[in-house]
């Protein structure tokens, strides 16, 4: 992660939504994020946790306010984020389970992926949120591995590889060779995931979509056609 966070999140609930709280040692004030609809707050190693409490009763307006606006500007979908609904992982469904209690992060636990909520904020977004952020746990450490993997038999080094949220596209590789990933691939097949990660890391030798490129992406995943045409035809079961 590239904020070089000092220590794991912890969870305080601001009625009506759960803040994940980031400690680092790198500030020296708060910072309240709401993105995607999720929040987070990124705070000094040192600061107590009433006070972080207090910080979010002060802005809980405004960051009402931006989670309406997210779940008004997502694109429409059929979900509705109840227990038995079905939730793809490297090509797999899970069922989800959602129950009460303090809140816990999804964990995929015998099959079923599992949401602990407290009473009362079992809301749709709620349950999306939680879901979204083991997502994008399991893609970070996913993707990492498979590029680590990857970029060594390619014969690259990228100067990072990341998760993000991409509106229209599955990847992005700058010039100065850093790598992010939508972590909504993790969705999809192993094979489909690892055709996105190589797509990526080839772009480090061709920065373009030239018949060099793909003939450098052929080299290393003969049948990476294929995987592009599952990869189209499937985009839209793979989002949120």
């Amino acid at each position: 992660m590239r904020e070089g966070m000092a220590t794991g999140p912890e969870y305080i609930d601001g009625n009506g939504f759960i803040a994940e709280v980031i400690r680092t040692g790198r500030r020296k004030s708060a910072d309240i994020r709401v993105e995607e609809g999720a929040v987070s707050v990124v705070v000094p190693l040192e600061l107590p946790t009433d006070r972080i409490a207090q910080l979010l009763a002060s802005k809980r307006r405004w960051i009402r306010e931006k989670i309406h606006l997210h779940g008004e500007s997502r694109p429409a979908n059929t979900r509705q984020y109840v227990s038995g609904e079905a939730f793809p992982y490297l090509g797999r469904n899970y069922r989800l389970k959602v129950q009460r209690g303090p809140f816990e992060p999804v964990k995929l636990l015998q099959g079923s992926l599992v949401a602990t909520l407290p009473y009362g904020t079992e809301q749709p977004h709620m349950v999306r949120n939680a879901l979204v952020r083991w997502y994008k746990r399991q893609a970070q450490s996913k993707l990492q591995q498979k590029a680590a993997r990857y970029a060594e038999l390619i014969g690259v080094k990228p100067a990072s590889v990341g998760v993000k949220t991409f509106k229209s596209r599955w990847g992005s590789c700058s010039p100065s060779g850093h790598i992010d990933l939508n972590w909504c691939v993790v969705m999809a097949p192993n094979r489909v995931v690892d055709y996105v990660v190589v797509h990526e890391l080839c772009h480090l030798i061709h920065h373009d979509h030239s018949a060099n490129f793909w003939r450098e992406v052929e080299r290393h995943m003969h049948d990476f056609a294929e995987r592009k045409a599952w990869l189209k035809q499937n985009a839209s079961r793979l989002s949120f």
